[in-house]
C-alpha cells in the first residue's frame, strides 16, 4: 500500500487549533447517546518495550494495561461498540483469560493486520449500524482521564474530526543522518498528537477506502481535505513504550484514584 505523505502548508486545509480546555460543552455540543464506536488497535508488536509477552498484558496497578483502557470507554452512554484489535498470536490468551470480562464490557474482538493502519481497517469493517462516529483511541494509553474523552467527543460532534494533542515544549532540531544539526524548528505551532482521536463515520470511512498507511488517523482524514482540531490533552495521558512508563503509568493512576 502506498505510504501517505504530509500534508504541505500549500496542500490540503490544516490542522485546526482551539484550545477549549477549560470550555464547558453545551447540550448541543455532546454527541447523541451510543453514537460511538471505539476501536483500541492493540496488535502491536511491542518490540521497544522488550519483553516476551504483548506489553497489554503487562500488569499495572493491580489489572492488566489493556483492562485499565477498556474501563475508560466501558459504560459511557455515548458508547454503542468497543472493538478490541489484538494480534493472532494474542487472540487464544485474549478468549481463554478474559473472555468473560470483554463479555461484561460488551467488548468484541478482531483480528489485527501487519500495521496499525491495517488493524484500525479490519474493525473498520465491523463497526455498528448505530455509530455516527468512530474513536480510535491505543490500548496501551490507560490514563485518559473521561474529562478529555468527554472534551474530545464534544470537539468531534461540533466539527466531525478531533484529536487530543500537547504543544510540543522542548526544543526541536532537525538533523541529517549524519548527526549534523540542520536548523532548529520553530514549535509554536507544533503540537504532539495523542489519542483519542474521534471522526465521523463517512469520512474516516473514506480515509480508510484510499488504501493509504499512517501512524496517525488524523493524518488520513486530513488528506481528503476534512479540517481536524485538536483538544489539549495532558502529560498524563502516556503511551506505555518502555518498562518506566509503567512505572510512570502507576503513579498517575495512583493520584486519579
Amino acid at each position: 500500500m502506498p505510504s501517505l505523505p504530509l500534508p504541505s502548508a500549500t496542500g490540503n486545509r490544516q490542522l485546526a487549533i482551539e484550545n477549549d480546555k477549560n470550555r464547558p460543552s453545551s447540550p448541543d455540543e455532546r454527541l447523541p447517546s451510543a453514537a460511538v464506536s471505539v476501536i483500541l488497535p492493540a496488535a502491536g508488536s511491542g518490540t521497544r518495550f522488550g519483553a516476551p509477552a504483548n506489553k497489554i498484558f503487562q500488569p499495572l496497578a493491580g489489572k492488566e494495561v489493556f483492562l485499565w483502557t477498556l474501563e475508560r470507554f466501558a459504560g459511557r452512554p455515548d458508547v454503542c461498540q468497543i472493538l478490541l484489535v489484538v494480534s493472532p498470536a494474542d487472540a487464544e490468551t485474549m478468549a481463554r483469560r478474559y473472555g468473560p470480562a470483554l463479555a461484561a464490557m460488551n467488548v468484541t474482538c478482531v483480528e489485527g493486520g501487519p500495521t496499525r493502519s491495517d488493524s484500525v481497517r479490519n474493525a473498520l469493517a465491523q463497526l455498528s449500524a448505530a455509530a455516527g462516529f468512530v474513536c480510535v483511541h491505543d490500548a496501551v494509553r490507560p490514563c485518559v482521564r473521561g474529562e478529555l474523552i468527554d472534551a474530545v467527543f464534544a470537539r468531534a460532534a461540533r466539527t466531525g474530526a478531533a484529536i487530543l494533542a500537547e504543544p510540543v515544549a522542548p526544543t526541536i532540531k532537525e538533523v541529517d543522518p549524519s548527526g549534523r544539526i540542520l536548523r532548529t524548528v520553530p514549535r509554536e505551532a507544533l503540537w504532539a498528537a495523542q489519542t483519542p482521536q474521534v471522526f465521523r463515520r463517512d469520512w474516516l470511512l473514506a480515509a480508510y477506502a484510499a488504501g493509504a498507511q499512517a501512524t496517525d488517523d488524523a493524518q488520513l482524514v486530513q488528506a481528503l481535505g476534512h479540517d481536524v482540531f485538536v483538544v489539549p490533552g495532558e502529560p498524563r495521558n502516556i503511551k506505555i513504550t518502555t518498562p518506566g512508563d509503567l512505572v510512570m503509568a502507576e503513579a498517575i493512576l495512583s493520584h486519579q484514584a
